[in-house]
């Protein structure tokens, strides 16, 4: 589980409430107990519960947790519900919607990729890039994480990751021997990590030996080349597929030979139907 501060749960809670709930203050009714449920309304991975729950219990109220970050729900399922005053269930609603649709949808999204995947490939895996829509990294991180996929690089000091943009700034840009041994001598304890723009690229990295070759916006075809090459030439570099990897296109490279795929796809999936519903206390209705 990814911690979530306090201070930000709030934070989502505020934007949304930082001037009560006028409807129910001019009806009345702050004061009278109630419940709220949360479903999904047509199942799928979910995420964003224990985020959820932290915003629910912030207002007071009592909540009951009744699924996980993780857990693929049926059409309808309940995911989490809260009792206490109209007033502060009224103040949860949207703010604590928004946040598990949002998550459910990357969740979601992002599972559906993995089935088709290691259905083929069983032990293929997706990567989620650091493009996470700006103030939705936590969220965004424990979505991937709950949906068993993995988190590609959370920052740029996590890894080193070198691009063509790093390389136009070198004297010989193509000297991709002598480049990738300069980064093993400065950062010794880092797994050495380049990206190729075009199949020439992949090849002259093959023959440096990183440890692993991102190929950006290849076809499968060209995938497919570059993997036969790096089998003979250079067997402990792994490869790695990224830009344009979506559900829509992931299935046309299931027979290239690479097992891992990079994406940012999942953060921009359509959020998942959270339906909410808010009843008195002990109603029928």
């Amino acid at each position: 589980m990814i911690f979530i501060p306090q201070a930000l749960t709030d934070a989502w809670l505020q934007e949304d409430i930082y001037g009560g709930d006028v409807t129910t203050r001019a009806l009345g009714i702050g004061d009278i107990p109630g419940r709220i449920i949360f479903c999904h309304r047509k199942g799928g991975c979910v995420s964003g519960i224990v985020a959820g729950r932290q915003m629910l219990c912030a207002l007071g109220l009592s909540v009951t947790t009744l699924a996980c970050d993780g857990e693929r729900v049926a059409p309808g399922q309940a995911l989490l519900t809260a009792s206490g005053c109209a007033a502060a269930l009224h103040q949860g609603w949207k703010a604590v919607q928004n946040v598990l649709e949002w998550s459910c949808g990357v969740s979601g999204y992002l599972s559906d990729m993995l089935a088709v995947l290691r259905q083929r490939h069983p032990d293929g895996h997706i990567a989620c890039t650091r493009k996470a829509i700006p103030g939705t990294k936590l969220l965004a991180t424990q979505a991937v994480i709950a949906a068993g996929g993995l988190i590609h690089r959370a920052g740029c000091a996590e890894t080193v990751l070198l691009f063509a943009n790093h390389r136009r700034f070198l004297a010989n840009n193509q000297a991709w021997r002598d480049i990738v041994d300069r980064l093993r001598r400065a950062a010794p304890e880092k797994k050495i990590v380049v990206e190729a723009d075009t199949p020439d690229e992949a090849m002259a990295a093959l023959a440096a030996a990183p440890d692993l070759i991102q190929l950006d916006k290849f076809t499968p075809d060209q995938a497919l080349q570059v993997a036969k090459q790096a089998a003979m030439t250079a067997p402990d570099c792994s490869l790695a597929l990224t830009g344009g990897i979506t559900s829509a296109s992931l299935p046309e490279y299931l027979d290239c030979g690479i097992r891992l795929f990079v994406t940012s796809a999942p953060y921009y999936a359509t959020p998942a139907d959270i339906g909410v519903r808010l009843i008195p206390e002990n109603s029928t209705q």
